[in-house]
């Protein structure tokens, strides 16, 4: 397993804003999970109208291949195999008037579906 902190790595596979990371440790805490060990797996899958999804879901550990990193106490894990595609994003919270949730900035798109829930690199 390998660790990223989230503010000595210079090249971390993702980052989390302050909002995210707080959502995040909110759901977390409400599904009883024990943050100093569980976290927020971010990874890509096959799947959508450009080939390429997100994918999140909460895991109690990180797997030993993973790259795990913490931003603002999150714990976030993600497999060598996706951070090939979103090496560099950014996942933040958004909750507006009309939109709220989870949305993950990628500067490796080269394009996107019309709905904005998949991409290609």
């Amino acid at each position: 397993m390998s660790t990223d902190a989230a503010n000595g790595d210079s090249d971390p596979a993702v980052t989390v804003t302050p909002a995210a990371a707080e959502e995040a440790l909110s759901l977390l805490e409400g599904e009883g999970m024990d943050t100093d060990v569980a976290g927020l797996r971010l990874f890509v899958q096959q799947g959508g109208c450009a080939g390429l999804s997100y994918g999140m879901r909460f895991d109690t550990e990180a797997e030993e291949d993973d790259t795990v990193m913490e931003f603002h106490g999150l714990r976030v894990f993600v497999d060598p195999a996706s951070r090939n595609y979103i090496g560099g994003s950014t996942l933040d919270y958004e909750s507006g008037l009309q939109a709220k949730g989870f949305h993950v900035e990628n500067p490796n798109v080269v394009s996107e579906c019309g709905c904005g829930e998949s991409f290609r690199t």
